[in-house]
């Protein structure tokens, strides 16, 4: 990076699962880096919903390094969740046809229940070998139950990561969602049953949902849940892969409080 910008910068890891984004600051300015981030990055910045893209810069390699405002903020607490801005923000998101128009020209088709479930069994067939348990399988056997009576012809732009982890609120009160790495062209359910299982209180949906936009029925209820059983087996599964069993258990926790909440074990 630094053959980039030049020897007064200074240039840090910014964490995260891929290794790929870093810190830049000179005395002047600072900046927010990325290797290979996706083109889509661009029309984020100009709906303002991550902080503005700079510029990008193409290496030799064939490498794309971009260039982010680094920004004052903080994260959401979990608490912040329920705030109506946060369902605003997610809307606006789900509604855009503008990052759903990009996405789609870069090869992102529509996600299924039936792809999901596919990919999740695969996976699992490795897994049980190092860490089998009876959760695990009855959320799996859940899922495939369900799986038909879940399809949904409406696909939108979903983030597929709304941990408030991700969702960023800036000095000047400008609230962003970031780390689109793992975008999906999918059924808004994905996206609002992992927020809203683990952050809103379950008698706070429906004022929570008409903020969002909409006036849910029992079919989205039905879709949220399966998404929201499908993305926690998704998360335990990537941990586990990287050998990150605490977090995997933590994981599994949430899980479990999910499938108790509406009877499935």
């Amino acid at each position: 990076m630094e053959h980039i910008l030049g020897s007064n910068w200074t240039i840090t890891p910014a964490g995260g699962s891929t290794g790929e984004a870093y810190y830049a600051q000179t005395d002047e300015k600072r900046l927010f880096l990325k290797r290979n981030s996706s083109p889509f990055l661009a029309v984020l910045s100009a709906e303002g919903i991550v902080p503005k893209l700079i510029w990008t810069k193409r290496l030799e390699n064939g490498d794309v390094i971009t260039a982010q405002e680094w920004l004052d903020g903080r994260e959401l607490n979990p608490e912040e969740m329920k705030h109506p801005r946060v369902a605003a923000l997610l809307s606006k998101i789900h509604h855009s046809t503008e990052l759903l128009d990009m996405l789609m020209r870069l090869g992102k088709h529509p996600l299924t229940p039936d792809e999901i479930l596919l990919d999740i069994k695969e996976n699992q067939k490795v897994l049980d070998k190092v860490d089998p348990r009876i959760e695990i399988h009855q959320a799996v056997r859940y899922l495939e139950q369900e799986v038909w009576n879940v399809q949904h012809d409406v696909h939108v732009v979903c983030h597929c990561d709304t941990n408030h982890n991700n969702w960023m609120l800036s000095a000047r009160d400008h609230l962003y969602l970031i780390d689109w790495d793992n975008a999906m062209v999918a059924d808004p359910a994905l996206d609002l049953g992992m927020l809203l299982y683990n952050y809103i209180p379950e008698d706070y949906w429906e004022t929570w949902l008409k903020e969002y936009g909409i006036q849910p029925d029992s079919h989205m209820f039905q879709r949220m849940k399966w998404y929201s059983i499908s993305q926690a087996l998704s998360f335990i599964q990537w941990h586990q892969m990287r050998g990150e069993y605490h977090e995997s258990s933590v994981r599994t926790e949430k899980l479990k409080t999910i499938m108790k909440q509406h009877g499935i074990i």
